[in-house]
């Protein structure tokens, strides 16, 4: 063997070692999800243009991967601000009004919070990323199950579902710094007032199947302050909620005639 055919053979042998860490580092700078950039225009577009200002929930619409809640045959329009379809007759929230109803309640990393309505899951990642504990149940359990499934996946273990009625509340984790309802009873049910913490807040839609707001409702001394933020349509809620009536004296705190009108909202 000559020096030359010795020194090429060294310098191969050098390559096919560092080889390897080089292919890995080029790995680990591309981006790990390629949704990532659509998330952030999503962002931009349809949240930070808006209202939505509070920037932890911003961050976590760039963090959570909405197209993972979404059958695959839906998931080319997942950061579109629409509704979509997810079964059972319900769909995904819009990301607006996701981030509206979040920001509304204005999560602290302390805050153990209750969903009315899990839907897609989507909603409870959110809200997973930005406070202590998140409860949320689902009337329908084909959705509870997929949507329980997501969570596992994407490692939120924070994260605590159930099937049922949401009307009842989850009396065994009350009180609830905050509590959210992704579907529209014609007056506050009664469980959720007494399972909201002193102080706590309440993002909940109220009307009937046309005409529905959504409110802000804060407990304080025992009493609900009730600040009616815009129209909206949101799915009736079912189970017990169906038996009760509204409340015949309206609020007396409306929104602007010119306040947005949301499309009608069948899932979370």
């Amino acid at each position: 063997m000559s020096r030359g055919t010795g020194i090429g053979l060294g310098m191969m042998l050098v390559l096919a070692t560092i080889a390897p860490a080089w292919a890995q580092d080029r790995k680990d700078d591309s981006p790990a999800d390629p949704t990532a950039a659509a998330r952030n225009r999503m962002v931009e577009r349809h949240l930070k243009e808006r209202d939505i200002t509070n920037p932890r929930v911003l961050e976590a619409f760039r963090t959570v991967p909405r197209h993972k809640f979404l059958p695959e045959n839906t998931r080319r329009q997942a950061y579109d601000d629409e509704s979509i379809p997810i079964g059972e007759g319900q769909t995904i929230t819009p990301p607006y009004d996701v981030a509206f109803m979040t920001q509304l309640l204005d999560p602290k990393p302390t805050d153990t919070v209750y969903e009315v309505g899990t839907g897609s899951g989507y909603q409870s990642a959110i809200l997973s990323r930005l406070v202590k504990e998140v409860y949320s149940v689902e009337i329908h359990e084909p959705l509870y199950k997929r949507a329980s499934a997501v969570h596992r996946e994407l490692g939120y273990t924070n994260i605590h579902t159930k099937a049922g009625d949401g009307y009842e509340g989850w009396p065994d984790a009350a009180p609830f710094d905050a509590i959210i309802v992704t579907c529209a009873p014609q007056k506050i049910p009664r469980p959720l007032i007494d399972q909201l913490k002193e102080g706590g807040k309440m993002a909940i839609p109220l009307g009937d199947r046309f005409h529905q707001s959504v409110h802000l409702i804060t407990k304080k001394d025992g009493k609900l302050i009730d600040v009616v933020k815009k129209p909206t349509l949101f799915v009736p809620m079912t189970g017990k909620a169906l038996k009760e009536k509204a409340d015949p004296k309206p609020s007396a705190e409306q929104p602007p005639d010119d306040a947005p009108k949301s499309r009608r909202n069948r899932g979370r």
